[in-house]
């Protein structure tokens, strides 16, 4: 049905009762469901996913409430302000968001298909304490009286759930301003709701664009993997769209050598690129789901170097208020002198290679 993926949003599960016909709550969940003011919701496509015995089911935990959101030592309030430097500093619409020169974060809307519970835009999304107007047409005339944005990410909120026409709208209207160069998508819904990927959509971004278009998506966890989702991304691909992943580091969810291979050797086999793995950021209320910071390093050495291909390495970054920054300390360059470079492989492995003078 082309318009399956309207009615999977109409009917999100997003109650106590909607959630009692597929799992067995625990009284954490159900005392977070009922007390904590929090927008929570999920597509019945994503949330059939969840185990329905298991609170720690990785689906379970990414769609659920808990009382440990009410924890916030290391969260930083006003995270969101802060992070994309929204509000302050140079006069520009609420829906751009810059960190760089070149490029630009495009938000559009600021609903979700899902609301993950370790969103870094909680503040925007999900508790919808800031307030901010994002108005397309003042965004995209910015974007127009800018000449050095060659770059454009368009983000939400998850954008893939605007209509077929108002996509088409953004992307002509971007694709005519000369000096943009690219157009990103950020969006969960390939994953969560596949069925969003209708022929009206495939229209949309085929065919040839004088900018190419990218789809980042957000795969945490291989469960989520379906093979609705390997249709789905297929179907970008034919239309000339590329697609990649930016994963999020997540305590108890990802964060083991077997779960952490097995997502990115499964990403490659289901055609979508390995990009980023974020390490959580600090938002306010998901201390509980953040990892020491050097996790994710030691996760792409342990797991991936060696034991996969290459294509398979995500770049592993924190995102701040000064942009991304690689948390990759080089275990690898074990020193230098005069003569020799001095290296060590993921077995601990130790060469040297002749070190060229300046």
């Amino acid at each position: 049905m082309a318009e399956e993926w309207k009615e999977q949003i109409k009917n999100s599960v997003n109650t106590v009762e909607d959630l009692e016909k597929i799992i067995n709550l625990t009284e954490d969940e159900r005392k977070a469901l009922t007390s904590l003011k929090t927008r929570w919701g999920a597509t019945p496509y994503y949330a059939s996913l969840m185990d329905k015995d298991d609170p720690n089911c990785p689906v379970r935990r990414q769609i659920i409430p808990s009382m440990e959101e009410t924890k916030n030592v290391y969260g930083m309030d006003e995270y969101l302000v802060w992070k994309e430097n929204r509000a302050v500093g140079e006069k520009r619409p609420d829906s751009i968001a810059r960190q760089y020169k070149d490029r630009v974060a495009f938000t559009v809307i600021e609903v979700c298909g899902i609301y993950c519970r370790h969103c870094f835009r909680k503040e925007v999304v999900v508790s919808q304490n800031l307030k901010l107007r994002f108005d397309v047409d003042e965004g995209i005339e910015w974007i127009r009286q800018h000449e050095e944005v060659r770059d454009i990410l368009i983000t939400g909120g998850d954008p893939f759930l605007l209509s077929d026409e108002k996509l088409d709208y953004i992307i002509k209207s971007l694709q005519d301003i000369e000096h943009v160069e690219m157009i990103r998508f950020g969006t969960r819904l390939p994953v969560v709701l596949p069925h969003r990927i209708t022929e009206g959509l495939k229209k949309v971004l085929s065919g040839y664009h004088r900018v190419p278009i990218w789809v980042n998506t957000q795969v945490n966890h291989p469960k989520e993997l379906t093979e609705e989702v390997r249709k789905a991304v297929f179907e970008l691909l034919k239309c000339g769209v590329n697609v990649g992943n930016q994963a999020v580091l997540l305590k108890g969810i990802n964060d083991d050598v077997e779960t952490f291979r097995e997502l990115h050797q499964k990403l490659l086999r289901w055609r979508i690129r390995p990009y980023y793995v974020f390490y959580c950021e600090p938002a306010p209320g998901i201390d509980h789901f953040r990892t020491p910071v050097l996790k994710g390093a030691e996760l792409i050495r342990d797991a991936i170097r060696g034991h996969t291909t290459g294509l398979a390495q995500p770049m592993y970054v924190i995102a701040t208020n000064i942009g991304k920054i690689p948390l990759m300390p080089d275990y690898y360059i074990q020193g230098s002198d005069e003569e020799y470079f001095y290296l060590k492989n993921y077995k601990g492995e130790e060469t040297k290679i002749p070190n060229m003078p300046e």
